[in-house]
């Protein structure tokens, strides 16, 4: 993907639990793709006192913000846009933090307020998952961020001292929880959520999660599932599962949560409390699931740097430019995508009275089109395998998960096989199983017709028998 004019932008997020170094490469406006990210538990919040942040937190964030510094020097990074949030503002000595980390590691650190915290995981999140009205919950390690959003835009957030380390701090002492300590928990979730004087004006809407608490529910969940994408992009996380996490993890101890599949162990002492967060927004709202976006801070950051031209910074269009951004990354052959699709759209239009299919279908069958050779570049041979490997990980901002499965898919059976749904049964049904194997074939005539990768074939007419 590198051009004249790409750049590696580094986001540094710390946060009251963890701290976080992404690293995008770039080319502003046009394409970008995760290249590193580094994760480390600091616990900052932990053991603060009206004093401000502990002499061993603060020692631990800056072992690591010295690392992050080190290894953007060490890489060339050309842009670096670093942030702490809740833990450093709320602390006596945060300034005094944020000065120390300018004079001795030369970088800059920009304490976000609450409501910056809120506008930039939205950011994050809307260039994931379309959302033209409702609510976006983020839940981290000292604060919680619950925004509502109208015509595609974040108008109003408020930031509560609802993250999970600093409840599970608060109010939990014993290992397992007891019950009296859960609701204790859930008395005061309930109290600061009453406490948004704009909280009713968002019952019965949409509803998108981020952050890495609700990621690891959801993650809990897929693994149950045995989902098959590799991406938590999309996911449903409903309230029956979330029950059903909840029920575990304060029946189970400590040792025995750091073994349940999916749950990241280092999360695992305060995972009940962002889980009874989530819960509290589900009663609050009176809704029974949200969206996961995988997007959230730290890309709304690099994305607000990214769509710099552009007024607000959420692209109009979030489905065309994940497709169109995918195939950039992975250097698709453009001319022959494009062309591909041009006469698979010919088809589906022309045939649509044998296979009845929608105009959402015609959409996902231009997604494949643009993408089917797309696993090329780890080789030629099985490269419609490939292809479907790249959708599975890779994922596509503002596709279902359902539609991901049957773009990835249709990548797969570009070429030969008899298309099928087995392995994703979880997530597709017989119905979707038919629409496969329709635009598949449509997909496969195409490719065929341009299989010179020269447009010699410029349109196609069909004609059949009514009998």
């Amino acid at each position: 993907m590198k051009t004249a004019t790409t750049q590696r932008v580094a986001v540094i997020d710390l946060g009251s639990n963890t701290a976080r170094l992404v690293v995008m490469e770039a080319t502003p406006g046009y394409a970008y793709r995760l290249v590193d990210e580094i994760r480390e538990v600091v616990r900052l919040r932990q053991g603060m006192t009206q004093d401000g942040l502990s002499d061993d937190a603060i020692d631990r964030a800056f072992s690591t913000l010295r690392m992050f510094t080190r290894f953007c020097t060490s890489t060339r990074t050309d842009v670096i846009l670093a942030t702490a949030t809740s833990a450093v503002r709320d602390a006596a000595n945060g300034r005094a933090f944020i000065d120390k980390v300018q004079q001795d590691l030369d970088l800059t650190l920009r304490i976000l307020d609450g409501e910056e915290e809120a506008f930039y995981g939205v950011i994050g999140a809307l260039n994931e998952v379309p959302l033209d009205g409702g609510a976006v919950l983020d839940i981290g390690g000292g604060s919680a961020q619950l925004s509502r959003i109208q015509s595609g835009r974040s108008e109003v957030g408020s930031s509560l001292t609802l993250g999970s380390l600093a409840l599970t701090e608060r109010f939990v002492s014993k290992d397992p929880v007891s019950a009296k300590q859960v609701k204790s928990l859930e008395q005061e979730i309930s109290r600061q959520l009453h406490t948004i004087p704009w909280i009713d004006t968002v019952r019965d809407s949409d509803l998108v999660g981020l952050g890495g608490t609700i990621r690891n529910l959801a993650k809990i969940e897929t693994m149950r599932q045995k989902s098959p994408l590799n991406t938590l992009h999309g996911f449903l996380l409903t309230r029956d599962s979330l029950d059903a996490s909840i029920d575990s993890f304060i029946e189970l101890p400590l040792a025995k949560r750091q073994r349940i599949d999916g749950l990241s162990p280092d999360r695992a002492d305060i995972i009940l409390a962002g889980a009874l967060v989530v819960r509290g927004v589900f009663e609050t709202l009176g809704v029974d699931q949200l969206t996961i976006s995988t997007g959230g801070l730290r890309e709304g950051l690099f994305l607000e740097h990214f769509w710099e031209h552009l007024d607000y910074p959420v692209i109009d269009d979030v489905r065309r430019f994940s497709v169109l951004n995918l195939a950039r990354i992975y250097g698709y052959q453009k001319d022959h995508a494009n062309h591909v699709r041009h006469l698979a759209g010919r088809l589906f239009d022309q045939l649509l009275p044998l296979h009845d299919q929608g105009a959402q279908d015609r959409e996902l069958l231009d997604a494949a089109a643009l993408l089917h050779d797309l696993g090329t570049i780890i080789a030629y041979d099985g490269h419609h395998k490939h292809s479907q490997t790249l959708i599975h990980y890779n994922g596509l901002a503002g596709f279902s998960r359902r539609e991901i499965c049957l773009i990835a898919l249709l990548t797969r059976f570009h070429r030969k096989g008899s298309p099928d749904i087995e392995g994703y049964e979880s997530v597709l049904n017989k119905r979707d199983g038919k629409t496969l194997t329709y635009l598949a074939a449509i997909l496969r005539m195409a490719e065929f017709l341009e299989r010179g990768r020269n447009a010699c074939v410029n349109d196609v007419i069909t004609k059949w028998d009514d009998d």
